[in-house]
């Protein structure tokens, strides 16, 4: 966690100018440093566990890849923005699932006041790694979250109106 999470912040440290080779390139380090922490397949597989088995695999294929899309653009959107935090390694734990929680805290600033954010990350081993899955701000995850608001479209809309949504976000992350 502690390497992902220096090697991620010093990327969307760097500030190349906007458009330009370096920071398309910067982007790209990024988005692969992202792939190698974050398993968004997972996230998104926990967070659609009520609907998953009922999506064809060309869903869950479409499902999967525009939910990385999004993420990762959100990592990218920090590139541009002013990331002045220092991350504070608290503890490691296992879950009654076996999955490995490592806490931290994150300390910042908010309208000039200092900021304590407590951030846990759920890992799982992948062949000889922890990946995270989900990630907790002060105890609300991810997947949680993404689990409520997708069961909610489904219900209301079917996977068609998910995925018209999810697409309309990405649009307008781009902007």
């Amino acid at each position: 966690v502690k390497q992902a999470n220096e090697t991620i912040a010093g990327l969307l440290k760097q500030k190349p100018a906007a458009g330009s080779k370096e920071e398309k390139d910067l982007a790209a380090k990024v988005t692969s440093s992202v792939r190698g922490f974050l398993d968004i397949e997972q996230l998104g597989k926990r967070a659609m566990v009520d609907n998953w088995s009922k999506l064809s695999k060309t869903q869950q294929d479409q499902f999967s890849k525009l939910l990385r899309e999004l993420i990762e653009d959100n990592y990218i959107r920090g590139l541009r923005a002013n990331l002045t935090y220092e991350v504070e390694y608290v503890g490691e734990s296992t879950d009654k699932d076996g999955n490995t929680i490592v806490q931290t805290k994150i300390k910042t600033q908010r309208k000039g006041r200092p900021y304590t954010i407590g951030v846990d990350y759920v890992l799982v081993k992948e062949s000889d790694k922890l990946r995270a899955f989900d990630v907790k701000t002060d105890g609300v995850g991810l997947v949680e979250n993404y689990r409520t608001m997708f069961n909610k479209i489904m219900a209301k809309d079917g996977f068609d109106g998910l995925i018209a949504k999810m697409k309309k976000k990405q649009g307008e992350q781009k902007t």
